[in-house]
């Protein structure tokens, strides 16, 4: 197998979309990628990503074997990564109000839409809000998604299950606190 070849480069053109709840700052940073391999096009404003997958956007951290990022022409970013049979996928994001507090997610694909500001993990997947290294939810199931703007959680089963499969999804949600709510 040949040298694996390691590319890095930042695009300062590209921002996210003022976030409700995620860290603000984030919109004004450049996105940072490294990947073995990179395909750029400016034009279309669509980014491909092989093999070690790593986007950096302020807070934001996204890990993977294989990302696509389409911009759309208001210049709002669809991320889509997804892992391998031996790594998952991975999301994190610092979010605005406490200092340490975070959302982070794994599972077979991660896919990001800034313009809804909507995360969606699939296959396998699981998310944690943490506040201080404290887990305070915890999510398990097929596939979750996360409304950052409504900070609501959804947990689908695969569309083939069954019943005696149950329980499909699991969830620990800790008493939202005064501490937790302001911002």
């Amino acid at each position: 197998m040949h040298r694996l070849l390691h590319i890095r480069f930042a695009l300062s053109l590209l921002v996210l979309s003022p976030i409700a709840n995620a860290e603000k700052a984030d919109q004004d940073k450049p996105i940072i990628l490294e990947a073995e391999k990179v395909s750029v096009n400016d034009v279309q404003q669509v980014y491909d990503l092989k093999g070690q997958v790593l986007l950096i956007k302020g807070s934001i951290i996204v890990t993977g074997e294989d990302g696509h990022i389409q911009v759309d022409p208001e210049g709002y970013e669809l991320v889509d990564v997804k892992g391998s049979a031996d790594t998952t996928a991975s999301f994190r994001q610092r979010r605005e109000g406490p200092a340490d507090e975070f959302i982070q997610g794994r599972g077979t694909q991660v896919t990001y839409n800034a313009k809804t500001e909507i995360l969606t993990i699939t296959g396998d997947a699981s998310l944690k809000r943490s506040l201080n290294m404290q887990m305070l939810d915890q999510l398990q199931g097929w596939k979750i998604e996360y409304d950052d703007i409504k900070e609501r959680y959804r947990v689908t089963p695969p569309a083939n299950a069954k019943a005696e499969d149950l329980p499909l999804a699991r969830a620990i949600l800790s008493p939202r606190r005064k501490a937790t709510l302001e911002k």
